[in-house]
């Protein structure tokens, strides 16, 4: 059975991991709805995952929270973030397909 060496293979498939700490900043009110997790001192680049620890994962309505937690950076590796870049195109279009018909188009 031959073993290939792992060495060359994380900048292209990527999955390498960096623990940082990120701002959360909840929100659940009459106004908005809305869950915002800001990374901090890291660059996020297409693909790339974060995942959040420790943040409360409800609040109560017309509550406001902003806190600090640790997070996981997963880093995508070349293919990963091409495909995202690419597939992102297609959802942009999709966005203008449906945000400009006009008004005589819309159903009632």
């Amino acid at each position: 059975m031959t073993r290939i060496r792992m060495g060359a293979w994380p900048p292209i498939l990527g999955g390498r991991r960096e623990e940082i700490t990120c701002s959360v900043d909840i929100e659940h009110s009459f106004d908005s709805l809305h869950a915002h997790a800001i990374p901090e001192g890291i660059a996020l680049r297409p693909g790339d995952r974060v995942i959040v620890h420790g943040a409360p994962t409800e609040v109560g309505f017309g509550e406001s929270r902003r806190l600090t937690c640790r997070a996981t950076v997963i880093r995508a590796g070349a293919l990963e973030r091409a495909w995202t870049e690419f597939s992102a195109l297609f959802e942009l279009v999709e966005l203008y397909h449906c945000g400009f018909e006009p008004k005589e188009c819309a159903a009632p």
